[in-house]
């Protein structure tokens, strides 16, 4: 063979006339004629075998030429034949390289052979990629219909590339460079294969899971390239199109970081992952912030890298570690997911060396250093790194404590994220701490106390005292702590200690009284092994001997032993703090509006409730009530919650199960509220219908009724959890009432209290009034309990008396008398004792209210729903009485009742008829009610002749209660009530007051709105409770618009910085909830600033800052932003001092201010400028030009800039020395070119005086200026107008 095939750089390339010997085309075939070339090449190659090549090269040249305009079936034949002309090569050269007898012609054919196939394959398959990257675009829009030029070529081609690859592959992984001369691979050819494969790399879905095959044939492609044909020759020529490839596609992150793993990994190419590192690592941060495209896919390629071979990335780490000091944020979470990986899987375990745990410290300290990022994203990452390290169990002990503090300074954080991280992090650090699986600070506390007497006094021994001198020095200390440990510590613990059983108490008094031998006992294990007598006759004078020496060894062992002990009980202790740290803050987290962080709250409240951590079961029982929440994804996370930790019993049989899922809600049911009880009845914990479920009320009657020994508090429990399942009460109702309301129901009150309160929740009342036996039960138990009032359980409880009151009021349909009198005769009966005190008047006055006010509920609840009733039932017998009327009848009630005239009418008759009832029958003389309003009256009317805490509190409360009932009691004492409220000397009475006049406020608005003022005054109060009372009641009345929300609302303002947390979140509520109204906060905000700028107020900036950049926080729309820029520049000229300048400046500065705002700060410049001497007025205004500087425009920034100029030449000069007629001339033609809302008028002197102090001055009438109006602004004009329309109409019918 005479001539030699040199790969061209470009196609046309080979039809031009070459040098010595070099291969041209001779002729390209039009693409007509190419099919009978075609069917040459297939005879040639079935004949000849793959040198057929040589022969039919321009052939395949010529489809490759016209590849354009040739059919698709025409290039598909031939890409078939090349691949059979490519798989026949690799199958015929193994036996003619392995051959030694070879001619220079046979190896330069076989050479030329190999060249030109694997040429025209490569430039053939890159034309059938770009054709099908170009027919996925076509093909979509029509409705993905595939012909055969379309989705179906597309298809074939996915198939038809892995055949391709894996040609190739088998090619080029035989050693074919022997072909060459001296060995030496043209580097034209090898480009011809990377090429073809980078191609196949921009494929949108090469990272896809079907592309998978493609993806790891292009790989081991390329690696077969790289270790046997020097592709990567001194490293210089693939590192450019790789870090190219990632700036414009960053899909090849992954394949990329796959790819190099491979490499270094399967084919021994290590240096490459060096090369790639150090040429990502040298790019400055110049450079990555033009790239930003190039940014992600580095940074996602790095620790994709790092996850899959952390080991080969640590010798290069220090070109990473640079840009943790860049700009860019993703580069920065890379890195430290990359010193993640290698902290798990590499630098992990006891088995380093000195070395090794200096670069694992030094990589934990940079973690920790970016715990304190300034972007939240990498913040968040890397708390979810430290999160993976601890499942891991790759933290060092001596970091647990420091790394656990900042994760729990981290959820104060900001951004929710990283709180989210924080909470993640901190559940990890209790699921997998390393203490002990159950955390308690007391135990803790005691043990290190215990171990760290022991090692202080161990050190005698050094000196070789006697043993008995020893336990002299140590005894009394080791008795106060044991002492100490074993008595009660809080005031809940006494007082359960006195509920309990007398036996019990005695067992108690028993074990702290064995103090003494817990001493013996740990005096036996101190100097069991030897005597006084031994230790008295050591001396050091003694000669040193081999087994005194190993003594001394044995000695010193157990000092280090007992230096390690006390060192991880420190550690111990140290940990319960910080876990009980973090289990207050995010127990705060669970009502918070963020849906992420409240599910995060829960679950980590879930975990530390499951690991028995200590203070665990206070946020389980705090975040019960979000079962009520509107969000269903919190609702779901908070049952699924009590579920997994209720409903999951662990145990072998049934019965097993039932008894700790009974002994679990137990301990949730001890001490429940009502409020707990219905929440707990939300989760139904009863709703299915199973064997345990039936196992479990077995086992619960079986508490209650005391077949199983068990305490009171778990019997209380067991009946307020059949209260649950109501139709197994209703079936067992005569054994509730034998049980707790029998002939022993002296022996536990409380559990008579529960008993009533489980029938109350039953709302089968017919079925429980046919139950007489209950009634008459109750009776003779509020009539048998005159002696109780010497029970001093019985007095703390007094709601059970409000129980049975409301139980007989709902039953007292049984008897024929007069309810009142029947019930308020029981009442003296439970009430007197034998020496009237103020106890039992105040017992019999607080039951006076309950009844009056169970008699208005029975009336308008129970009667008026059986008035409805009865009148339903008479409708439907007349109706069948009638029969079929005539049809104009029949269209006439058809039409009444489409109206609602039928219906609202006899509505509006009962609603009459128990208003009438509630005004001259409840308060009758006749009725025993009336008695005792004269009494409740004068008590509360002379605080100094009644001043018994109690007595002054239920008479308050049985005032408020008889005041519900109709409008002509609520009017005769109003009055008294809010004098009690302002004037009384008990906060109990204040905060009482606050919510019965909120009751009132919603019963009867009309009497209570002059007196409104009077509730916003309770926000003042010196005392926290009451403070936080009113603000609670004013919440509630103001959001569901009871009372209108005036300025007064500024009271509330000054609360979110009250110095009680809890009255200062319940403010932030406030305001949360409220900014849900439209444009409520908007109109409110001109008033409030007033209000707190007053100088009579004397607020000091700072709060005043405060609160206002919270307000302020809500003030998102661009309208209401540049309405108030106005409204609070116009105030610049009513106000008076300069601490009201600086208050309306700092104002303007915490908008979020725009181009339209800065346009109204710039035409008010009258208002303010006589102030900018003023720093508190220049200041601030300075900060909002900086704030609009930033990424503003080209034009924009110049107007800024000139306005800041002018800031600063008046604050500097006075308004005089800058202002000139020129400047005002110029103004004049720069307001008239801009569209003016604002009539400014003269600047007042300074010295003026106003009696309206900040108020808003009227528009001038002859302004021509269009006004700006907004949502709120004409809802106060729609109201103005209507009130003067009705009016109007008053008038003219008074005139008529």
């Amino acid at each position: 063979m005479s001539w030699d095939f040199f790969v061209p750089v470009c196609v046309g390339d080979l039809v031009k006339t070459g040098g010595i010997n070099q291969y041209v085309v001779q002729d390209v075939v039009p693409p007509k004629q190419l099919p009978p070339y075609l069917s040459k090449f297939k005879a040639a190659l079935r004949s000849q075998g793959p040198l057929c090549i040589l022969e039919h090269f321009d052939t395949g040249y010529s489809v490759l030429q016209h590849c354009n305009s040739v059919e698709l079936g025409v290039k598909e034949d031939t890409l078939e034949l090349l691949v059979q002309v490519v798989s026949g090569l690799a199958a015929s050269l193994p036996a003619f390289l392995a051959s030694t007898s070879v001619s220079a012609d046979e190896r330069k054919e076989k050479l030329n052979a190999v060249k030109m196939s694997v040429y025209l394959l490569c430039k053939l398959t890159e034309t059938f990629e770009s054709d099908s990257y170009r027919q996925s675009f076509v093909c979509l829009p029509q409705g993905g219909k595939k012909g055969k030029g379309g989705g179906e070529g597309l298809l074939q081609w996915d198939s038809e590339r892995e055949k391709v690859l894996q040609a190739l592959v088998q090619l080029l992984q035989l050693d074919i460079r022997s072909l060459w001369s001296l060995s030496l691979v043209e580097e034209e050819f090898i480009s011809c294969v990377t090429c073809c494969c980078y191609k196949l790399l921009e494929n949108p879905t090469i990272s896809h899971v079907k592309s998978k095959p493609t993806r790891d044939g292009i790989i081991h492609l390329l690696g077969v390239l790289i270790k046997k044909y020097n592709h990567l020759l001194g490293y210089n020529i693939t590192i450019p199109p790789v870090i190219q490839l990632l700036q414009h596609f960053e899909q090849l992150s992954s394949v990329f970081a796959q790819a190099v793993s491979v490499w270094s990994t399967e084919y021994g190419v290590r240096a490459i992952i060096g090369e790639v590192i150090r040429e990502i690592g040298q790019r400055s941060s110049e450079e990555l912030a033009r790239e930003a495209s190039g940014v992600k896919a580095f940074a996602s390629f790095i620790a994709e890298l790092g996850s899959l071979v952390p080991e080969l990335v640590i010798p290069n780490i220090s070109v990473l570690i640079t840009h943790l000091e860049g700009e860019s944020h993703s580069m920065r979470v890379a890195v430290c997911e990359v010193l993640g990986e290698i902290l798990v899987r590499v630098l992990c375990g006891d088995g380093l060396d000195e070395s090794g745990k200096a670069d694992r410290d030094r990589f934990f300290d940079t973690l920790q250093e970016h715990l304190h990022d300034t972007h939240s994203h990498v913040r968040a990452r890397v708390l979810q790194v430290y999160t993976r390290i601890v499942n891991s169990k790759a933290l060092p002990l001596c970091k647990y404590s420091e790394v656990m503090e900042l994760a729990v300074g981290r959820l104060m954080d900001k951004s929710i994220n990283v709180v989210k991280s924080a909470i993640q992090l901190l559940a990890a650090f209790i699921a997998h701490n390393p203490y002990s699986c159950k955390v308690t600070k007391r135990n803790t506390s005691f043990r290190l106390q215990i171990a760290d007497i022991f090692l202080r006094f161990h050190s005698l021994t050094e000196i070789l005292i006697k043993a008995s001198e020893l336990w002299a020095a140590m005894e009394p200390e080791l008795l106060v702590t044991v002492t100490t440990e074993l008595e009660p510590t809080s005031e809940a613990e006494r007082e359960q200690d006195e509920e309990e059983d007398v036996e019990e108490n005695k067992e108690a008094e028993d074990d702290r009284a064995t103090a003494p031998n817990l001493l013996y006992m740990m005096w036996s294990l101190m100097f069991s092994s030897g005597s006084d007598e031994d230790t008295s006759e050591l001396s050091q004078n003694l000669p040193p001997t081999p087994q005194k020496e190993a003594e001394k060894e044995v000695e010193d062992g157990e000092l280090k032993k007992q230096e390690m002990l006390v060192q991880y009980l420190k550690d111990t202790e140290t940990f319960a703090l910080q876990v009980e740290r973090a289990i207050s803050v995010i127990n705060t987290m669970l009502y918070l509006k963020t849906t992420s962080v409240v599910q995060e709250a829960v679950q980590f409240c879930v975990t530390v409730c499951e690991f028995s951590v200590a203070n665990s079961v206070s946020g389980v029982r705090k975040m019960l009530p979000l079962v009520w929440s509107t969000d269903s994804a919190i609702k779901d996370a908070v049952v699924q919650a009590y579920r997994r930790l209720y409903l999951n019993p662990q145990g072998e049989t049934i019965r097993t199960k039932a008894n700790t899922l009974v002994d679990s809600l137990s301990e949730l049911m001890v001490d429940a509220s009502l409020g707990t009880i219905q929440c707990v009845e939300e989760i139904e914990f009863f709703g299915s219908g199973s064997n345990l479920q039936s196992t479990v009320v077995q086992v619960l009657w079986e508490r209650f009724t005391g077949k199983r020994e068990t305490s009171g508090l778990h019997r209380r429990a067991a009946v307020l959890l059949l209260g649950m399942a109501r139709e197994v009460v209703l079936s067992n109702l005569d054994t509730l009432c034998s049980v707790a309301l029998g002939e022993k129901v002296t022996e536990d009150f409380l559990l008579a209290r529960d008993a009533v309160i489980t029938i109350c929740s039953i709302t089968d009342h017919v079925r429980v009034r046919r139950h007489k036996p209950l009634f008459i039960r109750l009776q003779k138990v509020a009539n048998s309990t005159r002696t109780l009032a010497k029970c001093k359980m019985y007095l703390k409880n007094p709601m059970s008396k409000a129980n049975k009151v409301s139980l007989l009021v709902s039953l007292s349909t049984l008897t024929q008398c007069n309810r009142s009198n029947v019930l308020l005769i029981t009442c003296v009966h439970v009430s007197f004792s034998p020496a009237v005190n103020c106890v039992c008047l105040a017992q019999l006055l607080a039951l006076c209210g309950c009844v009056a006010f169970w008699q208005v509920s029975h009336l308008e609840r129970s009667v008026s729903a059986e008035l409805r009733r009865r009148r339903g039932e008479k409708e439907e017998r007349e109706e069948k009485e009638k029969g079929p009327s005539s049809k104009q009848a029949a269209n006439e009630s058809a039409m009444e009742e489409e109206l609602g005239l039928i219906g609202a009418s006899a509505e509006d008759t009962e609603a009459e008829l128990i208003r009438k009832i509630c005004e001259t029958e409840l308060l009758a003389e006749e009725n025993l009610l009336s008695v005792f309003l004269p009494l409740l009256v004068r008590v509360c009317s002379s605080p100094g002749r009644y001043s018994h805490p109690q007595l002054t509190t239920a008479a308050c409360l049985a005032l408020s209660q008889y005041m519900m009932i109709s409008p002509a009691t609520c009017e005769e004492n109003i009055r008294l009530m809010f004098t009690v409220l302002e004037r009384s000397a008990l906060p109990v009475v204040r905060a009482n007051a606050i919510i019965a006049l909120g009751d009132l406020t919603v019963r009867f608005p009309n009497i209570l709105e002059p007196w409104t003022q009077n509730l916003y005054a309770r926000l003042s109060d010196n005392v926290p409770s009451v403070r936080q009372t009113a603000v609670t009641v004013l919440t509630q009345l103001v959001l569901k618009d009871v009372l209108k929300v005036k300025g007064q609302v500024s009271e509330v303002a000054v609360l979110l910085i009250d110095p009680e947390p809890h009255i200062t979140s319940l403010a932030l509520n406030f305001f949360n909830e409220l900014a849900s109204k439209d444009n409520a906060i908007y109109n409110l905000l001109p008033d409030i600033i007033s209000r707190l700028s007053d100088p009579e107020r004397g607020m000091s900036s700072e709060d005043f800052n405060t609160i206002m950049k919270q307000l302020f926080s809500y003030i998102t729309k661009e309208r209401q932003t540049e309405s108030l820029v106005e409204k609070l520049c116009q105030r610049f000229r009513t106000a008076k001092t300069e601490r009201q300048w600086c208050d309306l400046a700092m104002s303007l500065s915490l908008l979020s201010m725009c181009e339209r705002g800065f346009k109204r700060l710039q035409e008010c410049w009258e208002c303010y400028s006589d102030k900018l001497t003023e720093p508190g007025v220049y200041q601030p205004l300075l900060s909002i030009t900086a704030r609009l500087r930033r990424g503003a425009k080209a034009q924009f920034k110049a107007q800024v800039d000139e306005f800041e100029k002018r800031l600063t030449a008046v604050h500097t000069r006075g308004l005089e020395n800058v202002e000139s007629p020129e400047m005002d001339e110029e103004n004049q033609k720069g307001v008239g070119s801009s569209e003016k809302t604002v009539m400014c008028t003269p600047t007042p002197a300074r010295g003026r005086t106003s009696n309206d102090s900040f108020v808003t001055p009227q528009k001038s009438r002859k302004s021509k200026k269009p006004a700006i109006t907004f949502s709120s602004d004409e809802e106060e004009d729609e109201e103005g107008e209507c009130s003067h329309f009705i009016n109007l109409m008053f008038h003219l019918k008074l005139s008529a």
